[in-house]
């Protein structure tokens, strides 16, 4: 079992949050984790094999948090992957596409998926995403509020194509998750003052950044 750890340096921020982005294959994850990391779009974006990984630091409420997000596959195939990273996850972006009915009847798998396997107090965000293809819709705004409401839960109709609520729909999830350790309800992902980032999967895990270089 390969295993790849890497510490960083919590002194420039005041809090640290691991979230997963989550949903069927071809809902448009990498897309939002592209959009809202480097602020770009492509296209031709290549599927996610196993799992991805970026960092970026907002500002909630003046003080700093260094967001790590783990963009995981959505095949089948790769569910024995993606299931390791949900430990220490504070939260979860889950996507479907507005598009696609069979992705968003695929949430209540993963919802199953996280009550296996995340915290029990994990935040969760619903993201309907490809909301620039209306005229392809078909999935209404009001299912989607529904089964938000229906988990308890914040929805956002976004768009990685031209970047509609991506930002809102990371900043809500990370402020729900900062709050939840302001208030000592959250644990961080390691108290002796770094991130530590085991990739339980072996080989089949992608890229921790301070070890490809990126």
């Amino acid at each position: 079992m390969a295993t790849c750890a890497a510490y960083h340096n919590t002194s420039s921020y005041d809090y640290i949050v691991k979230v997963l982005i989550i949903g069927n294959t071809r809902v448009g994850k990498s897309s939002i984790v592209l959009r809202f990391s480097d602020e770009n779009f492509e296209p031709s974006f290549i599927t996610t094999i196993g799992v991805d990984f970026r960092t970026k630091v907002l500002n909630i409420d003046d003080e700093s948090v260094k967001l790590y997000v783990w963009d995981t596959a959505g095949q089948e195939r790769f569910r024995t992957i993606t299931t390791a990273y949900y430990r220490n996850a504070m939260g979860v972006l889950l996507v479907y596409d507005i598009t696609d009915m069979e992705s968003f009847e695929g949430c209540q798998r993963w919802l199953k998926n996280i009550q296996t396997h995340a915290s029990k107090d994990i935040v969760i965000v619903l993201v309907g995403n490809k909301a620039d293809f209306e005229d392809k819709r078909v999935v209404s705004y009001e299912e989607g509020a529904a089964m938000a409401e229906k988990i308890g839960c914040v929805f956002l109709e976004t768009s990685a194509k031209t970047g509609v609520n991506v930002e809102e729909a990371f900043q809500s999830l990370t402020k729900q998750c900062k709050d939840k350790l302001a208030s000592g309800t959250g644990v961080q992902v390691n108290p002796n003052g770094g991130v530590v980032l085991t990739d339980d999967a072996g080989s089949q895990g992608k890229n921790c950044s301070a070890c490809s270089g990126r």
